[in-house]
């Protein structure tokens, strides 16, 4: 963990470049564990030749994404309450708001738990399970949900916290440690020559990994307990009306955002299942693959979080200002890139997972929908990025609400209906079209308001 001058020194005086570097690719190198470690499950699950188990996965798909409505609204809002603590040297408030965020969160995990347990057939039918794939998506859940919710949610949301003092790296490696050993007990729990178990496996897999990654932050935390100001003293939580605000008003929006995004997963899914196992199979296996550099993205973007919130509460406009422009000249370029190397080669991509002629067919057509929107929302999620890191909260749910609400979902039954199941993987590359040049309208009015306001 970082003293408090090595935390000015990051902050306030490091070049940028290696700012950047020092808490985004720790960062980047996490997400890209983690969806690996997701990819994992539907390479293992694949090597079955079962569409049945790999389908379960990709239904159960939306749930997990919940939790991150709970990871951004106490991972994401504590976090920027503390950086932005941090650059005013307000030390207790850092302590109180991580307080408030892990407890909460931990209560929001239990509570998650027992909702799906209790409404476990209503949260079926809604997923899009039918007669055949029902059993098998009930036992991913059971694992990863009803036993995992708490431990899978805990372990990003301190990973957000000790990322917020700039120990990128340490954040990175306790949950990269969860991801690893789940890559490792996949296999094992999955395929016939292990405890042949199938979906439900890579459900235990996953909820064992989430265990092991919680008692990483524990022991990290117990060990710098003199270091670092993340503070789980339960004498510290409370409901302190400037620190309630502070991280909800930042979390809230994040939340929302997240939950919509579950709405939409959870609309391609139906839509996706109309057309039986193989086209869910291939969606979630198309989706996965994109996922690979749209994460790449984000970890920039939450990486550099630390830094724009601190020097935005420091009154340092220049600094905060070059960081963002060096992660967009960096990143857009790269991701463009991606986007050609996944349209040339998305059978290949796909054909990797699983040898079924049938889902690679839709596989490839869908993978070259998703890529085409990455460059798009690169700039998106860098926006949303600053909006959180300097607390304007209302400008990252109206993101949430244009994406979703305005663009994305119109845009999935409007494509489905004029390019029956083919045009629903481009429906992401209309609403990121858009949102990209509000995400750079958006951007050069604050740096305008920030520039008139240091004058």
């Amino acid at each position: 963990m970082l003293t408090n001058e090595d935390k000015m020194e990051l902050f306030e005086r490091k070049p940028i470049p290696r700012a950047v570097a020092q808490l985004a690719i720790p960062t980047v190198l996490s997400s890209l564990v983690m969806v690996i470690y997701n990819m994992a499950d539907t390479y293992f699950v694949g090597m079955l030749n079962d569409p049945v188990q790999n389908a379960a996965v990709t239904l159960a798909a939306p749930v997990l994404l919940a939790f991150n409505a709970v990871n951004n609204l106490f991972g994401v809002g504590s976090s920027s309450m503390m950086s932005r603590a941090l650059g005013k040297r307000d030390y207790e408030a850092v302590k109180k708001s991580s307080a408030f965020g892990f407890y909460c969160a931990l209560f929001s995990g239990i509570m998650f738990s027992l909702l799906c347990l209790s409404f476990r057939p209503a949260l079926l039918q809604l997923l899009g399970a039918d007669a055949v794939t029902k059993d098998a998506t009930n036992d991913y859940l059971q694992w990863t949900v009803i036993c995992g919710a708490a431990p899978a949610i805990l372990n990003v949301v301190m990973a957000y916290m000790v990322r917020s003092e700039g120990a990128s790296l340490h954040a990175s490696l306790g949950t990269m440690s969860g991801c690893l050993l789940n890559i490792i007990l996949d296999p094992i729990f999955i395929l016939p020559w292990g405890l042949n178990m199938g979906a439900a496996g890579a459900g235990m897999a996953t909820f064992i990994s989430n265990c092991v990654a919680c008692m990483y932050f524990f022991i990290l935390l117990f060990v710098r307990r003199k270091e670092t100001c993340v503070c789980f003293n339960p004498k510290k939580f409370g409901w302190e009306r400037a620190i309630v605000l502070g991280v909800c008003g930042v979390g809230i929006p994040a939340s929302i955002q997240n939950l919509l995004n579950v709405t939409g997963m959870t609309i391609l899914n139906n839509f996706t299942s109309a057309y039986q196992a193989d086209a869910v199979a291939a969606m979630g296996i198309a989706y996965k693959i994109n996922m690979l550099p749209l994460q790449v993205a984000l970890g920039f973007s939450q990486g550099i979080m630390p830094l724009i919130s601190y020097n935005y509460s420091s009154k340092n406009d220049k600094r905060m200002k070059d960081s963002i422009y060096f992660v967009v000249k960096t990143l857009i370029p790269c991701m463009l890139l991606v986007s050609v190397f996944y349209y040339a080669g998305a059978g290949f991509f796909v054909g990797a997972f699983m040898k079924n002629p049938s889902i690679i067919a839709y596989g490839t057509q869908f993978l070259r929908g998703f890529c085409l929107g990455l460059p798009f929302l690169c700039m998106d999620f860098l926006a949303v990025g600053v909006f959180q890191a300097i607390g304007l909260g209302s400008a990252a749910f109206i993101f949430a609400i244009l994406r979703k609400i305005i663009l994305e979902i119109p845009a999935l039954y409007v494509l489905n209906y004029f390019f029956p199941l083919y045009g629903l993987s481009y429906s992401q590359f209309v609403a990121e079209f858009v949102l990209a040049i509000a995400a750079v309208w958006m951007l050069v009015r604050i740096f305008r308001k920030l520039q008139s306001e240091s004058r």
